[in-house]
């Protein structure tokens, strides 16, 4: 970490331990994506929806103050660990890994990989915001931080996303709710080598045979056909919801074997 770095964690952390949040009642349930808590800003209370990320991002130290440390948020540090356990099994080094970080945000996933020893990291968001929090809270975690639509890449960013000749996919947090489409993912996908990395996570309801959604259905087919050859799955809690209950996730860590077919696309 740098010193610049060091001194915008100090930042947020001071940040976020002064803002005022409050939960819904916890004896209301809601839907993940519907989720909400209130906020005090100017001495007012605003209701933001936790999946409205460029509100969230908006505030400095809002979301890691909402997600780390008042739902207990695990899913960075787990996909890491994860990832850097099957980097140690195979005697590969950190180092050598070059990221493209699927649904960036505000560069939590990739403050991770840098603490990991990763040196080369590119950033994709569809949210300005994103780009403008990670500048703000995280500079220089990322070589480059590209705010495309995935599902409709421009030839020129293409150009420059190929160039970087990707080895490891990451996305954390960010499947499952139409955040992040199927063809966006695959796409994502399609641009990491062959037998490079590819981490991520979901809710383990995505993935449960009775889920019969379009990405439920795609990621349980590139597993079965090998297109991603899984090394290793973990079944953990990615956090709590608003009703204090938790939310149970899946980390997958594999590699990739080819590319993602259109024919493959729900």
């Amino acid at each position: 970490m740098t010193v610049a770095t060091n001194k915008c964690i100090e930042q947020r952390r001071a940040l976020h331990n002064d803002l005022r949040i409050a939960l819904p009642p916890a004896n209301l349930s809601f839907d993940q994506d519907e989720e909400w808590c209130v906020v005090c800003m100017n001495g007012e209370w605003r209701e933001i929806r936790l999946h409205d990320y460029d509100e969230l991002f908006a505030v400095p130290g809002l979301y890691e103050r909402l997600l780390s440390d008042i739902l207990k948020c695990d899913s960075p540090a787990r996909i890491r660990e994860l990832l850097e356990a099957e980097l140690v099994a195979g005697g590969q080094q950190a180092s050598a890994l070059r990221v493209l970080d699927l649904g960036a945000g505000n560069g939590m996933v990739g403050e991770e990989l840098a603490e990991m020893g990763v040196k080369f990291i590119v950033g994709v968001d569809i949210i300005e915001a994103a780009a403008e929090a990670t500048q703000r809270d995280r500079p220089g975690i990322y070589a480059d931080y590209h705010i495309v639509n995935m599902t409709q890449l421009k030839q020129n960013d293409r150009c420059e996303l190929v160039e970087c000749r990707f080895n490891c996919l990451t996305c954390v947090a960010a499947l499952g709710f139409g955040d992040i489409p199927t063809e966006a993912f695959a796409n994502a996908y399609n641009l990491i080598e062959p037998g490079g990395w590819i981490a991520f996570n979901i809710k383990a309801d995505f993935l449960h045979p009775s889920d019969d959604t379009g990405f439920a259905r795609f990621i349980r087919s590139i597993i079965a056909d090998k297109t991603l050859e899984i090394s290793n799955t973990q079944h953990y809690q990615h956090r709590i919801g608003t009703n204090h209950q938790p939310i149970q996730y899946v980390a997958i860590v594999g590699n990739k074997r080819r590319d993602v077919s259109e024919d493959m696309l729900p």
